[in-house]
C-alpha cells in the first residue's frame, strides 16, 4: 500500500478511538460536508474466514465518504450506504471487523448463523403458516371459497371501487410469480427488486420466487384480478411490486428489510406489506449488543419510509404471545443449531420487528367466526387492527378448511393460515383508502384505517381447547383492545 494511503488509514483508525482500531466505542460525529478521501484496507487486516455481511449504523448526518473510510479502516468494504438514515451494508473476511468498527454499531446475522461445530449455516427457517391441501390451477372461479373476502365486505366494495393504478403496494416477501394470470396485470416489474444481499437488484431473477410460495400468496390477497376466474384480491385495481426480502433458507435478515424499506421509499410506493418478523430473533431487544444495531437500523428505515409517505403494514406474528408481556423467547436465534438455542427472558424492551415499531400498523388474525386465531400474537397497544388470517378451529360451511385461499406460483391456488395472511387484507383495505383519498399521507391512512374498522369486543370466553381455562386474556374495551386493536378492517367502509 502506498505510504500516503497507509497514513490515511491510520488517521481514520485513530479517529475511531485514541486507543486504536480494536475498541467498540463509536467515533465523535464529523462534519458531514467535509470531503474524506476513500481509504484502502490497512495492512494488518486478516482474512482467514468466510466473507460475512454486516449492518453498520453511523451517527446521523455521516457522509458517504466518511462512512466508507471508517468501514475500510476496519478491514471491510461498503456494499451500500444509505446516507438518508446513516446505515451501511458492508462485507468483510476479517473476523475482527465487528470489534474494529465497534460492536455497538455493527452486526452480522450471518455470523450468528454459523454453527460453532462446523462453520456452516445450521438450519433453515421453518414456515410459520399452516398450509392446507394445494388447490388446482385452471380457469375455475374460486371466489366462493374466499370467506375472508366476505368477512371484510370486499365484493361490495368492488361495486364502488377496485382501487387506483396510482396506488402501489410493495410486497416485501419471498417474491411474486410474474406469470400468474391473476397477478400479471397488477405486478409492476419496473418497481420490483431483490434485496437478499442487502443491496437492491432490479433484475427479474432477483425478485422472482425461488423456494417459497409465500409472497405470491400474499400478493394475491392484495390484488388478484377480479376477472371471473381464480381468486380476487381486496384491491384488484391497484399495482403491486415484488420486493424480495426472504432468502432461499427462509430468513429475513435486517439488511434485507432495510433495503426493502429504502427501495419502497425511493420508488414512491404507497404501502408496504410485511408478513414476517426480522431474523434472527423473534424478539429484538433494544439494549442488547448486536440487537440494538438491528433495532436502530430498522427503526430508521421505517421512519424514513413513513416520512416519504409510505404506510408500513406488518403481521403481529404467530407465537400466540402477549407482545406487551412476552416473558421468554425459546427459539432465537432462529438461524442457530437447535443445541445452540437456549430459552432467554425477554421484556417489554424486546420487540417483534417491524410490527412493534412506531409508524407501523400491526395486524392480528381472526378466523371465519371473527374470533382471534389461537396462534395470533396480541397485546393492548401492540395491535392496531385485525383481519382474516384463518383458523382451522373456525371453518365456514362453504370452505374447504378454515385457512385463506390465494394465489401460488405456477398458476395455482393454495390455503394458508397465519398473521401473514391477515396483514395483506389490511394492506388491500389501505390501498382502497389511498385510492379514495389520493394524496393522503401515511399518518392519515393509519387514522382512516383505525376509524373505518368494525369494533370487536373482547370475547366473553376464550377457551379454545374446551379445557375450562382461558387460552389468552384480552385487555381493553370494545373500541380498542389487545386482541383486535381498533377492530376488523372493512373494505366497503374504506371506499365509502
Amino acid at each position: 500500500m502506498p505510504l500516503h494511503r497507509r497514513a490515511r488509514a491510520v488517521a481514520v483508525c485513530a479517529a475511531l478511538l485514541a486507543t486504536g482500531c480494536l475498541g467498540a466505542t463509536a467515533p465523535a460525529a464529523a462534519d458531514p460536508a467535509e470531503p474524506v478521501e476513500p481509504v484502502t484496507a490497512p495492512a494488518d487486516c486478516v482474512q482467514p474466514g468466510p466473507t460475512l455481511r454486516y449492518l453498520v449504523v453511523f451517527s446521523p448526518g455521516t457522509s458517504a465518504p466518511l462512512a466508507e473510510a471508517q468501514v475500510a479502516a476496519a478491514c471491510g468494504t461498503t456494499s451500500r450506504y444509505h446516507p438518508e438514515i446513516a446505515v451501511a451494508v458492508a462485507v468483510s473476511a476479517d473476523p475482527g471487523f465487528g470489534h474494529k468498527i465497534g460492536l455497538d454499531r455493527a452486526y452480522s446475522a450471518q455470523l450468528d448463523g454459523l454453527s460453532k461445530h462446523n462453520g456452516a449455516p445450521a438450519r433453515k427457517k421453518k414456515d410459520d403458516e399452516a398450509s392446507g391441501a394445494r388447490g388446482s390451477g385452471g380457469t375455475a372461479d374460486r371466489t366462493a371459497e374466499q370467506w375472508d373476502m366476505d368477512l371484510i365486505r370486499a365484493a361490495e366494495a368492488h361495486a364502488v371501487s377496485t382501487g387506483s393504478r396510482d396506488v402501489v403496494v410493495g410486497v416485501l416477501d419471498s417474491g411474486i410469480d410474474p406469470a400468474h394470470p391473476d397477478l400479471v396485470g397488477a405486478l409492476d416489474p419496473a418497481l420490483s427488486a431483490g434485496c437478499t444481499t442487502g443491496v437492491a437488484d432490479p433484475s427479474p431473477a432477483a425478485w422472482a420466487p425461488t423456494t417459497s410460495a409465500h409472497g405470491t400468496h400474499v400478493a394475491g390477497t392484495i390484488a388478484a384480478a377480479d376477472d371471473g376466474r381464480g381468486t380476487t384480491g381486496v384491491a384488484p385495481g391497484v399495482r403491486i411490486a415484488s420486493v424480495k426480502v426472504v432468502d432461499d433458507s427462509g430468513f429475513i435478515y435486517p439488511e434485507y428489510a432495510v433495503c426493502g424499506f429504502m427501495w419502497a421509499a425511493e420508488r414512491g410506493m404507497t404501502i408496504t406489506n410485511n408478513s414476517y418478523f426480522i431474523d434472527p430473533w423473534v424478539f429484538t431487544c433494544q439494549n442488547k449488543v448486536g440487537q440494538s444495531v438491528v433495532y436502530e437500523a430498522v427503526r430508521r428505515a421505517v421512519d424514513y419510509a413513513n416520512g416519504r409517505g409510505v404506510l408500513t403494514v406488518a403481521a403481529a406474528g404467530n407465537a400466540g404471545a402477549d407482545l406487551t408481556k412476552p416473558g421468554r423467547d425459546a427459539v432465537s436465534p432462529t438461524n442457530a443449531a437447535p443445541e445452540d438455542v437456549k430459552p432467554r427472558p425477554v421484556d417489554s424492551t424486546c420487540l417483534v420487528l417491524p410490527a412493534q415499531l412506531r409508524n407501523v400498523v400491526a395486524v392480528s388474525s381472526v378466523g371465519a367466526d371473527g374470533v382471534k386465531a389461537g396462534y395470533s400474537s396480541y397485546g393492548l397497544g401492540a395491535v392496531d387492527v385485525t383481519a382474516p388470517g384463518g383458523d382451522r378451529r373456525q371453518v365456514p360451511d362453504d370452505a374447504r378448511n378454515g385457512c385463506v385461499l390465494s394465489t401460488v406460483p405456477a398458476a395455482g391456488y393454495d390455503y394458508s393460515c397465519g398473521t401473514s395472511m391477515a396483514a395483506p387484507h389490511v394492506s388491500g383495505v389501505a390501498a382502497l383508502l389511498a385510492s379514495t383519498h389520493p394524496g393522503a399521507r401515511a399518518g392519515e391512512l393509519t387514522r382512516m384505517l383505525n376509524a373505518q374498522a368494525e369494533t370487536l369486543p373482547c370475547p366473553a370466553d376464550y377457551d379454545l381447547n374446551g379445557t375450562g381455562a382461558q387460552d389468552a386474556f384480552c385487555a381493553g374495551y370494545s373500541e380498542f383492545n389487545g386482541f383486535y386493536g381498533h377492530g376488523l378492517v372493512d373494505a366497503l367502509a374504506a371506499v365509502r
